[in-house]
């Protein structure tokens, strides 16, 4: 790559650098992060080349580290995703993002008359299949736009 086809983000002192996200799904890695701009300093690149991807995106947030809850369902939509933590400008933890077996009231259940909806005290409980998640509840099966389901609060 020469110097005029190289992407140049600044580095972040302290906070969470998120690459290798499927490309396009930036936007919706903000949106489960509960981020819309008004807050932490943040960087977005979208769609940028990639050996591994052929497209990526990548998101850095300053003056945040993700907690494994944000990280389990960024591995929904994002499953080929590395968090990176910076402290100090040094990356002191990198790894991938692994799919749990189960993720538990970060997803909305599509199906109204499920026990998990808004009207009773139950959260959500979603087991990873290898093409979605199932309600565990219900059966219900969301392999399709994931991202619309997430419980953003």
């Amino acid at each position: 790559m020469t110097d005029d086809q190289q992407l140049r983000v600044s580095k972040i002192k302290n906070g969470t650098v998120i690459d290798h996200i499927t490309g396009g799904q930036a936007l919706n890695v903000l949106a489960i992060l509960g981020i819309d701009g008004s807050g932490d300093a943040l960087s977005v690149a979208m769609n940028v080349p990639s050996d591994r991807l052929g497209k990526k995106d990548i998101v850095k947030v300053e003056g945040r580290e993700l907690s494994q809850a944000e990280v389990d369902v960024l591995s929904l939509i994002a499953p080929a995703a590395s968090i990176n933590i910076v402290r100090e400008y040094d990356v002191v933890e990198k790894h991938r993002v692994e799919r749990p077996e189960v993720v538990e009231g970060v997803l909305e259940c599509p199906n109204h008359n499920c026990i998990s909806t808004k009207d009773e005290p139950v959260d959500s409980r979603f087991a990873v299949t290898d093409d979605g998640v199932r309600c565990e509840y219900c059966e219900t099966i969301i392999r399709d736009d994931l991202p619309a389901h997430i419980l953003v609060e």
